[in-house]
């Protein structure tokens, strides 16, 4: 069983605020509610939210200001933006720091419901790599794919982001700075067991780790890569 998803809301509004939060709430999901943007970034300090709907206009700072510095605190979190405005100048903004969807006012409540549920049945994946291009290049193919990919680029990071949210898949890398994968790897599982950790490596090993679901070799194939990941999927099924 997944655990339920952390949601903040952030709008100046009170009536949206309490409205929205009860409705997610009564659905199961964790909320938290912001009447600010400033207030909004602190929560994110704090915790580490799965998503947030941010308000675009409010006093203060604007929703795209603290969506840009929301965005440096918890890069990984979907953002949800509503408006009642249609600022073209602002909706360029939002699709450059690639928020997943603009919710209108009034909102749509059932298509919001829809799109937390959508989130919540996709397999969550983790990429741990020091490489950032990797790590990206792994994220945008698997969001393609329908995937919610979460990247870290050292081991502390991604113990750290395992200690707050279940993953179905880690991918880690064996070599790393710092922490190596197999040291990773060992924290992950002590934090979260059922975890499917599938190690990146240069070495053809067979028998390579008893902790680990599996290993794929680099450079990486990404036919294996999506296979592994369906098995592991098709293993948590059962």
């Amino acid at each position: 069983m997944q655990d339920p998803l952390n949601i903040l809301v952030v709008d100046d509004e009170q009536s949206i605020r309490i409205t929205l939060a009860g409705i997610l709430e009564d659905e199961g999901y964790n909320v938290v509610i912001a009447e600010d943007g400033y207030k909004g970034i602190a929560a994110a300090e704090k915790i580490n939210f799965n998503i947030a709907f941010i308000d675009m206009k409010m006093p203060g700072i604007s929703g795209i200001e603290t969506l840009k510095k929301f965005k440096k605190i918890s890069p990984n979190t979907i953002i949800l933006l509503m408006t009642a405005f249609l600022d073209e100048d602002a909706l360029n903004d939002a699709t450059k720091l690639k928020v997943q969807r603009i919710l209108y006012k009034p909102l749509d409540l059932d298509l919001i419901l829809k799109i937390l549920r959508e989130n919540q049945a996709k397999a969550s994946i983790l990429v741990v790599n020091d490489n950032s291009s990797i790590c990206n290049t792994l994220q945008g193919i698997l969001v393609h794919r329908g995937y919610k990919v979460f990247v870290a680029e050292n081991g502390y990071t991604a113990i750290q982001m395992a200690r707050n949210t279940h993953f179905d898949i880690v991918f880690i890398d064996v070599v790393m700075p710092g922490i190596d994968g197999f040291q990773t790897l060992e924290e992950i599982k002590k934090i979260d067991p059922i975890t499917n950790v599938i190690m990146v490596t240069n070495q053809n090993i067979e028998d390579f780790t008893d902790k680990a679901f599996a290993h794929i070799t680099k450079p990486v194939d990404l036919t294996k890569l999506l296979q592994l990941i369906s098995n592991a999927i098709e293993k948590n099924r059962r």
